[in-house]
């Protein structure tokens, strides 16, 4: 039995979250269901990013509290996790009493070992608002595409440098900015690098291709110092003396969340987090994010565990998605283009969508939803699941399904199918692993086709008992192998059989199967 850790990406807290930010996250309750399904020790953790400079300028235009803001996505995010089936240990927030304190204690334990620092710097200022202003506060004309633009990224994809914002105006007042020195504290990343290659060297065999690629070529032009103060007063107050009016950054603060989960999780179990968290045991530690958070799972976290000094193991697998895109078009509320998480289910089966989003989704390059294709996976699972367990389940006039002889060569298939789906999870393969249930659902189908039980019925019951015993035990074994990627449907299969548990161990049904209280699973769309 491993201790696995399994990180999703800590959504921020300013706008709804959509069906890209679904097909990004979705593996991570995948992988956790089926490592608890083989036997393994698993925390599942994430949580709500809730500080930072986006979510005080939303506040600003709705005119309530950051902390408004903050607990009203966070509660749309706890729903949203609970309806698409995520079985986290902890969905926690930044905003907590015990995850802010744990964080300032590790802030000083890497400011006490060397590796935070003070610098002073000329920093943007607005003498008319008189404060410093981060670069999202600021106005300019881009110089690459000529459209006016915010000062952290313009829509044509350019970056203003910071000579470029020195040309900025105030999105507050309208008023040119200046520049001021400015003292904060800088993590010391230069220095760690030559660990951190040592660690990437090391575990990147078992990462994504787009994780390896971002992160060399951030490794390759050298790791710059990074600031970890900003001028705010909405974050986690900086444990350091003379620092009192500043903030942290927000990405110290999130990805130190997957460390402060699990401590909390393991309070209240008893245990102890080291054991997730130190090289041993076959340990496993998975990230699972969207592509534009890589560098923050390969390098910044990775950077603050080996800064701490005590042995902490860092991330040993990246699961980076690509982009999902809508309808050919990138997701955004301004445009209308894209459904968020709440609006697909109002319209969609929660399960189908899971599904088709690991079949079709950007595992491994951008991905592209339509309804159009959604409807096509969704009416597909119909057909070969939904109607292989109907028209088995309710046989017209059977009321129960004794116990006979299972088919020697369908139980082969099972077996062969539960080892070929497990190959493609451990490599991370989810789409892979889908293909392979679609596999199985066709055999079933040609098997009970092949067999002709309405005929059986009629002329050899013998024969028929043994059939629909068979389709029985394929039907309890198809309940195990869809349970990480369909939970809901997997858990009404394990009660209309009287199942308790799933398992990854192939069954083979020991009593007579009463059917009674059989719903079809999905209606066709």
């Amino acid at each position: 039995m491993k201790k696995v850790l399994i990180g999703g990406a800590w959504p921020y807290a300013n706008s709804s979250l959509h069906l890209g930010h679904l097909a990004g996250l979705i593996s991570g309750d995948v992988l956790a269901r089926f490592h608890r399904q083989i036997g393994d020790d698993v925390i599942y953790v994430s949580g709500t990013d809730c500080h930072g400079t986006p979510i005080t300028e939303r506040a600003k235009k709705e005119n309530i509290s950051p902390k408004e803001i903050a607990e009203k996505y966070h509660k749309e995010f706890t729903e949203v996790f609970n309806k698409m089936g995520f079985s986290y240990d902890l969905y926690s927030k930044t905003e907590s009493d015990y995850h802010k304190e744990k964080v300032k204690e590790i802030f000083r334990k890497l400011y006490d070992n060397g590796y935070i620092y003070e610098k002073e710097d000329d920093d943007i200022f607005c003498e008319s608002c008189n404060k410093f202003v981060a670069d999202r506060e600021l106005k300019l004309i881009c110089p690459n595409c000529g459209n006016e633009t915010k000062g952290d990224q313009c829509d044509c994809g350019y970056v203003p440098t910071k000579e470029d914002l020195v040309n900025a105006v105030c999105a507050d007042c309208g008023s040119k900015v200046t520049t001021k020195k400015n003292k904060n504290l800088y993590i010391a990343l230069s220095k760690l690098q030559p660990r951190i290659e040592q660690y990437v060297e090391k575990n990147n065999v078992n990462w994504r291709k787009n994780a390896i690629n971002e992160t060399n070529k951030y490794l390759k032009e050298g790791l710059r110092d990074r600031a970890v103060t900003r001028n705010l007063d909405w974050g986690i107050e900086i444990p350091v003396e003379g620092f009192e009016d500043k903030r942290m950054y927000v990405w110290i603060d999130a990805v130190l969340g997957y460390l402060t989960d699990t401590m909390q999780v393991c309070e209240e179990r008893g245990a102890d987090w080291k054991d997730w968290w130190t090289e041993k045991d076959n340990n496993r530690m998975y990230m699972v994010h969207a592509k534009d958070n890589i560098t923050f799972h390969t390098l910044i976290l990775p950077g603050l565990l080996i800064g701490l000094e005590e042995g902490i193991k860092c991330p040993d697998r990246i699961v980076s998605a690509e982009y999902l895109n809508f309808n050919e078009q990138k997701f955004s509320k301004s445009k209308g283009i894209g459904l968020t998480i709440l609006e697909a289910l109002d319209r969609y089966n929660v399960d189908t969508l899971r599904f088709h989003l690991l079949r079709n989704g950007p595992e491994t390059r951008d991905a592209n939803f339509t309804e159009e294709e959604y409807i096509m996976t969704h009416n597909e699972i119909t057909n070969k699941l939904g109607n292989f367990i109907n028209r088995t389940l309710k046989f017209k006039g059977l009321a129960n399904i004794p116990v006979a002889k299972i088919d020697e060569e369908v139980q082969k298939e099972i077996e062969n199918k539960y080892n070929e789906i497990a190959e493609f999870m451990e490599k991370i393969e989810f789409r892979n692993a889908t293909l392979k249930i679609i596999e199985l659902l066709d055999f079933a189908n040609k098997y009970y086709d092949e067999r002709k039980p309405w005929v059986q019925a009629k002329e050899d019951i013998g024969e028929f008992n043994n059939t629909m015993f068979t389709c029985a035990n394929l039907i309890a074994n198809i309940s195990n192998v869809i349970e990480p990627f369909m939970p809901g449907t997997a858990k009404k299969i394990r009660d209309y059989l009287k199942l308790e548990s799933c398992t990854w161990e192939p069954i083979k049904l020991e009593n007579e199967i009463v059917l009674d209280n059989i719903e079809p699973l999905f209606e066709r769309m």
